[in-house]
């Protein structure tokens, strides 16, 4: 019966352990202008990135949450920059919101992307078994 017992634990803790191991894959949707909201993107970026630096993360902004990546409107440009050098972190912009907000590429900060369009990028990536996150409080 002990055998039992123990082999029963060794199986419980080695698929613990691999589910820990599962790929860490979320894409975050941020429609927000609001500082405090960016300010929030950037620290799970960062806290996600320490604490699994193989977590895959995408941020896609629509809407006015395209301001956490333009060079003049975002109070966190420094943090996106650095952040935007991470080949694990990538920052996408919805090209309809672009237009709407009459931004333009060259306003963008470094590293960041364009796609077609933000709702179905996140669309695609939660098909594709990403998980998802809504950016606001």
């Amino acid at each position: 019966m002990k055998k039992i017992q123990l082999v029963l634990g060794l199986l419980c803790c080695s698929l613990a352990v691999a589910a820990q191991r599962a790929d860490y894959k979320v894409v975050f949707d941020l429609t927000s202008r609001d500082t405090v909201d960016q300010k929030n993107m950037i620290r799970w970026l960062k806290e996600i990135s320490e604490s699994n630096p193989d977590a895959k993360m995408e941020v896609v902004m629509y809407a006015k949450g395209l301001e956490l990546v333009v060079k003049d409107k975002s109070y966190v440009a420094e943090d996106v920059t650095k952040l935007a050098t991470n080949k694990n972190i990538s920052f996408s912009v919805c090209a309809i919101a672009m237009k709407n907000n009459n931004i333009t590429a060259d306003q963008l900060l470094p590293g960041v992307h364009v796609v077609p369009d933000g709702i179905y990028e996140i669309i695609s990536k939660q098909r594709d078994g990403w998980g998802y996150i809504k950016a606001a409080r």
